[in-house]
C-alpha cells in the first residue's frame, strides 16, 4: 500500500510509544550506523530503482511479454490514481491475497491488512477519525516495471512525499515524510500482475553515503516520527504570510523544495534594517510575503542584495506563467529615488534548504551553508559549480522581533542534479 500503509501502521506505533512515554522522553536507541542491513533483494539509490527481476517464466512468448508490458502499464497508472486520491478507492484486484508491506517503523502481510492501514492513516476508519486529519501525498515520480524479453518483472519504484497531522494532540502537528516505495510485481491475479511485496525508506533516515537506501532500527523511526510531534514554543513572530512551495524531501539535516515562479522586489543594501525600510517604501500597497531573501557575495566588493517576493504563480500555472505586480510599485522601482532596485520575475525553481535558529549573523550562516552542502553531497544530491560565489539565506521573523527565529540558508539545484 505504498506511503500510507507504510505510515499508517508506523503512526500508530509511534502514538503508543507517546503514550507510554513521559513527553517526549523516548530515547534514542543504540544503532551501529555501520551495521545497517542493506535493502532485500538490491540496492536502491536515490536517482534511480531497484534492478530486482520478478521472473515470468523460463521463456516467454511474444504475446505473453506483450500482455504483460501493457499490464505493468496499467497497473501504474493505477498506483498513480491511488496516491492522488489517497487509495479512495484501493485497487484491490492489484494486490496479491498475501502482499506484504514493510517500512522503517513497521511490517504487515496480507491485502485486508493493508487496506486497512491505509484507511485508517485517511480518517475512514473510527480509529483514523481520532488520531489523523490531512493526510495526503504527493506523487513525484514513478519508475521500473520494465519487463525483458523473457518476460521477467523489474520492481516498479515511486517517489513521494507524505503529510499527516495529529489532531489527538492538542497542538495538531503535521508530521511529513519523503522517501520510496519499491513494488515487488509478478504475473498472475485477475489484471495479469499483481503487487507481491512493498518496501518503503524515508529519506529522512535511510538514506546513506552517495543516495543508497539502507534499513535502520525502529527506534530511529520511531524518535524521527515522534521529534515531529513535539510543540513549538516562543517562536518569533513571522514577517508575514509564507511563499507556499511544494516538498520534495525532507532529508537528514535538510529539506529540498519546489518553489512557484514568483515576482520579487529587490534592493542593494549595506545594514538589513536600512534595507527593510528601503524595501517597504517600494512595496508600499502591497504586502510582501515572508521569507525576506537575502545574497551576500563572497568577494566584498560586491554589493548584496535583499528581497521580498510579492507574488507567486498560482497551483497549474504554467512554467513561464509570472504573476504581475501592483503597476504603481513596477513604476516606483523605475524612479530616481529608488536606484538600484528592481523588480524581478523568477520561474519556478527546485532549491535545497538547510534551517538554523541563531541570529541570522555571518558565522552562523556561513556554517550552515556548509553544513547544507556537506549534506547534500553525502545524498548524492549535486551542488551547482560556483553555487559558493555567494551565501543566500532567508529569514522568516519580523525585524526586531523576539523568540526564537526562523533562519534558512538557500542552494538553487540544477535540472540533473537531484531526482525530482
Amino acid at each position: 500500500m505504498r506511503i500510507s500503509a507504510r505510515c499508517t501502521g508506523s503512526l500508530l506505533t509511534a502514538f503508543a510509544c507517546l503514550a507510554t512515554t513521559d513527553a517526549f522522553t523516548l530515547q534514542q536507541p543504540n544503532v551501529a550506523i555501520g551495521a545497517h542491513n542493506r535493502i532485500r533483494h538490491s540496492a536502491i539509490h536515490g536517482h534511480g530503482h531497484g534492478a530486482r527481476l520478478t521472473p515470468l517464466a523460463s521463456s516467454a512468448s511474444a504475446t505473453d511479454v506483450g500482455s504483460t508490458k501493457a499490464a505493468v502499464k496499467k497497473l501504474k497508472q493505477v498506483l498513480t490514481k491511488e496516491y492522488v486520491s489517497f487509495f479512495n478507492p484501493m485497487e484491490r484486484s492489484y494486490y496479491a491475497d498475501d502482499v506484504s508491506f514493510e517500512d522503517p517503523m513497521t511490517s504487515l502481510a496480507g491485502v485486508d491488512s493493508y487496506q486497512n492501514n491505509v484507511d485508517m492513516l485517511a480518517s475512514r476508519t473510527l480509529m483514523g477519525k481520532f488520531l489523523f486529519e490531512g493526510a495526503g501525498i504527493n506523487l513525484h515520480s514513478i519508475s521500473g516495471g520494465e519487463v525483458s524479453e523473457t518476460g521477467n518483472i523489474s520492481n516498479i519504484t515511486t517517489r513521494w512525499t507524505l503529510r499527516v497531522t495529529a489532531k489527538a494532540l492538542p497542538w495538531k502537528p503535521t508530521a511529513r515524510f519523503s522517501g520510496v516505495s519499491v513494488y515487488e510485481v509478478s504475473v498472475g491475479g485477475e489484471e495479469g500482475v499483481v503487487v507481491n511485496h512493498q518496501t518503503d525508506y524515508w529519506d529522512s533516515i535511510n538514506l546513506s553515503e552517495n543516495g543508497q537506501y539502507t534499513k535502520v532500527d525502529k527506534g530511529i523511526a520511531i524518535q524521527d516520527f515522534l521529534n515531529q510531534l513535539k510543540p513549538e514554543g516562543g517562536n518569533a513572530a513571522a514577517a508575514g504570510k509564507e511563499l507556499p512551495y511544494q516538498l520534495l524531501r525532507r532529508g537528514n539535516g535538510y529539506e529540498i523544495r519546489r518553489y512557484p515562479a514568483c515576482v520579487v522586489a529587490k534592493v542593494p543594501y549595506d545594514r538589513r534594517d536600512e534595507g527593510y525600510d528601503q524595501l517597504a517604501g517600494l512595496t508600499q500597497g502591497m504586502t510582501p510575503l515572508a521569507p525576506a531573501i537575502m545574497e551576500v557575495p563572497s568577494d566584498d566588493s560586491i554589493t548584496k542584495t535583499m528581497g521580498w517576493p510579492l507574488a507567486y504563480a498560482k497551483p497549474g500555472a504554467a512554467a513561464d506563467d509570472i504573476p504581475t505586480v501592483n503597476p504603481a510599485v513596477e513604476k516606483r522601482s523605475k524612479g530616481s529615488l529608488w536606484s538600484g532596485c528592481e523588480i524581478d520575475s523568477m520561474p519556478s525553481k527546485v532549491i535545497a534548504i538547510g534551517s538554523f535558529s541563531d541570529a541570522s549573523v555571518a558565522p552562523v550562516v556561513r556554517k550552515a551553508d556548509k553544513a547544507l552542502r556537506s549534506s547534500l553531497q553525502r545524498d548524492g544530491i549535486k551542488v551547482p559549480e560556483g553555487s559558493d560565489a555567494s551565501v543566500k539565506f532567508a529569514q522568516y521573523d519580523a525585524v526586531y522581533s523576539l523568540g526564537k527565529r526562523r533562519g534558512e540558508v538557500w542552494i538553487e539545484l540544477e535540472d540533473g542534479g537531484h531526482p525530482y
